[in-house]
This record gives C-alpha cells, sequence and structure tokens, in this order.
C-alpha cells in the first residue's frame, strides 16, 4: 500500500520542538504529513476480506465446528500415568476404538504433560456395561487400576443449554451495540461496525473450523470477549473520524473519505500498539501456558482471543471505517461536497496556483479561523496569484522644518 505526503510543497521535515528531536512517525500521521491512503484502496481490502469470509464459510460447511463433550454430550475419562509412562494416546484410541460399542467410535484421546501425566478420553454418549468396557480398558492400555479411572457423564441438555444461551449473548451484544452506536454517534457507525463485527465473528469461526480445533465454553468466551475489544478499537477510530467530519459539507477542501482516511491515519499507531500490547500476554498464556500446564481451559480462551483479536484490529482499520465512508459518500450533500472539492482544485490547478504563507486563508474555502478536517496549514494555494499578508498603513509625514522656520 502506497504512502503519500499531502504536503508535496514543503520541504521536509526534521526537526521539530523545542527539544529539535526528529519527528516521529505517529506525530507525522498524526499532523497529516504521511499518510497512507486506506479509503481509495478499500477494493482491495474487500477482495481480502471476501476471500477470508469464503474460506471461512467453506470450512464450516465442509468440516464443521469440533464440538467438545460439553456440546455434544458425552462421558469423560481422565487417568492419571506415571511420568515414565510410555503410553500414547494414539495407542489409547486405538484400544478404545476397538472395543466396537456405542460412544467409543471415535474417541478424542488427549494426553496432559502439565504438573502431572495424564490421559482425558471423550467418548460419546453410553452407560452401563458399555462404559465399564471403556473404563477397563483405558485403564489396561495406560497400566493402571480400573477405580483410578475417573468418569465424568454430561448430558446433551446441559450443552444445549449453553449453545442457546451463548447463541442469545450474541443476539443480544449486537443489538445494544447497533442502538448504542446510532445513538451516541449515528446509524452509519452502527451499520459499519455491526458489519465489521460479523466479519471478525465468521473468521474466527472459520479458522477453528479449518483446522479442526474443539470448541468449547472457553472459547465462546473468548469469542464473546474479541467482539467487544474489537468494537472499542473500531469506536476509538470513529470517535476521530465524526471530529474530523464535524461540519465538513459546508467546506470545499477535503472529502467525506479524505477527513475518514486521515482519522484512521491519526489513531493508526495507537490502535497497532494496543493491539500488539493486549496479544503479548495471550500470546505468552498459549505458547508457554500450553507447554507447562498442557492443553485445557486456557488453551481454548487464548486462541480465541489471539485469532479474535488480531481480525478484530483489521477490520477496525481495513474494513469498518471504509465501510463508513462508502455509505457517506452517496449521500447527497457528500456528492455536492466531493465535486465541490474537484472543481476547487481543477480552477487552482487552471490559474497556476502557488503556495500560500501558513495561516492565510484560501479565498472560495471555509471562513477565516476555521480548519476542516484535512486542510493545509502550509502550501494552501490561492487561484492565480500569492496571499500576502495585509499591508501596514504607512506612518503620519514628518513636519516640514525648514517652511517652518521660514515662516
Amino acid at each position: 500500500m502506497p504512502a503519500h505526503s499531502t504536503d508535496t510543497v514543503d520541504p521536509p521535515v526534521t526537526d521539530t520542538g523545542a527539544t529539535g528531536g526528529r519527528v516521529s512517525l505517529s506525530a507525522r500521521l498524526y499532523r497529516g504529513q504521511l499518510s497512507f491512503d486506506f479509503i481509495r484502496h478499500r477494493r482491495r481490502w474487500y477482495a481480502v476480506s471476501g476471500a477470508l469470509l469464503l474460506l471461512a464459510v467453506l470450512g464450516f460447511v465442509a468440516r464443521g465446528l469440533n464440538l467438545s463433550v460439553d456440546f455434544t454430550g458425552g462421558n469423560v475419562l481422565q487417568v492419571v500415568v506415571p511420568a515414565t509412562s510410555t503410553t500414547t494416546a494414539g495407542q489409547v484410541t486405538q484400544a478404545v476404538e476397538a472395543l466396537g460399542v456405542p460412544g467409543a467410535a471415535q474417541p478424542v484421546v488427549t494426553l496432559l504433560t502439565g504438573q502431572v501425566r495424564q490421559f482425558r478420553v471423550q467418548t460419546g454418549q453410553t452407560s452401563g456395561p458399555n462404559l465399564d468396557r471403556i473404563q477397563n480398558t483405558v485403564a489396561a492400555t495406560v497400566g493402571r487400576p480400573a477405580d483410578q479411572v475417573s468418569v465424568q457423564a454430561i448430558g446433551s441438555a446441559w450443552g444445549s443449554e449453553i449453545t442457546r444461551k451463548a447463541l442469545i449473548s450474541l443476539v443480544v451484544f449486537l443489538a445494544l451495540v447497533t442502538v448504542y452506536l446510532a445513538l451516541a454517534f449515528e446509524p452509519k457507525m452502527g451499520i459499519a461496525a455491526i458489519l465489521s463485527l460479523v466479519h471478525d465473528l465468521v473468521i474466527t469461526v472459520g479458522v477453528y473450523a479449518l483446522v479442526g480445533l474443539e470448541v468449547s465454553p472457553a472459547t465462546v468466551i473468548g469469542v464473546l470477549t474479541i467482539l467487544g475489544y474489537s468494537l472499542y478499537d473500531t469506536v476509538v477510530v470513529f470517535d476521530k473520524v465524526r471530529e474530523n467530519t464535524r461540519g465538513i459539507a459546508g467546506g470545499s477542501r477535503s472529502t467525506y473519505s479524505e477527513a475518514a482516511n486521515l482519522a484512521l491515519n491519526q489513531t493508526l499507531v495507537r490502535s497497532l500498539n494496543t493491539t500488539l500490547i493486549a496479544l503479548l500476554p495471550i500470546v505468552s498464556i498459549l505458547l508457554i501456558g500450553t507447554a507447562v500446564l498442557g492443553p485445557g481451559v486456557l488453551e481454548d480462551l487464548a486462541l480465541a482471543l489471539a485469532v479474535g483479536m488480531a481480525v478484530g484490529a483489521y477490520s477496525s482499520i481495513f474494513i469498518a471505517t471504509p465501510l463508513l465512508a462508502q455509505l457517506h459518500e452517496r449521500e447527497p450533500a457528500m456528492v455536492a461536497l466531493a465535486r465541490r472539492v474537484r472543481d476547487a482544485r481543477a480552477a487552482n490547478a487552471v490559474g497556476g496556483a502557488v503556495p500560500a504563507p501558513a495561516g492565510v486563508t484560501v479565498v472560495g474555502s471555509s471562513p477565516a479561523g476555521s480548519t476542516p478536517a484535512g486542510s493545509t496549514r502550509a502550501g494552501s494555494t490561492v487561484s492565480g496569484s500569492t496571499a500576502r499578508p495585509p499591508r501596514r498603513p504607512r506612518p503620519p509625514a514628518p513636519p516640514d522644518r525648514d517652511r517652518g522656520a521660514g515662516q
């Protein structure tokens, strides 16, 4: 993505401020001295998101979600083994499948290698003698007594209740977000934010479907959490967009898309820093925690947070604000604004516009004292002539000494 300088006639900025240090990247982005044109290249970002959404939907349709026993119902068998045990998860899986009893066709066996070494076996719903046979088989395979294999039965009704409550929470969350943004900001911001959240949700779920990761209640908690994080980042950008576009329809310096793009650049470094700082502890939990404690609830939660935060940071920059700008540019007032901006720039180009000194009001633009979003402080132009400061009044002429002496 190309970067361009908005003040092309100004000399390169090297030092500023009392300290005389070099201008930072965030300061140059905030002042508009350096700008990445996110809005103009929105079709490119839409294409990338479209490809990701298509992969996510295909993965969900073709493979589905690997729901944990908490959602499907079944049995969970756990047994602690010595640290010197050489039994593998594959051996336990083959032994349970060989039984051929109901519920044991596709067991999910996990070897947890945290502080203690233990096997966790998930089976389908079964009970009575069949469950006893599975318990005895697991015990014999790992070389432990059968009474040391704990068995926990989970009903499908409990999993259905979790699913129902998760869906209700998601719908209520999206509805409240829409109402809040419509009242606190404007309806179009609510629409753009909701579309961005749906984008994040579909891609995150698609990653779980494509990779085959297990979806547990902790995963649902993580997904709901990243929706709130993504919304927070989007609202920060939207607040700056609102500030930059306040009263823009009455000017002729910049279009809505240009003002929105300036807001994106002004909040870009903040968004990236916030995302990186939030991802550091999550990645630590995901990598170090899993290596020390083994797979479990922490892994499910951290993985959902890591994927969702990365996608949410992407959507708040490349999807939400470009969508908002596209919705606004279709309004008659913004169409007229874009025409005025285009005509003013064409007139300046034809009339041989030259840079004006800083602080000089441009003829035919906003009144003096106003600074519309995207306006240039130095390097403004006046059509056909060089703008000059007003002349100072001449001092009164001194009295004629010779004529006074003759009288």
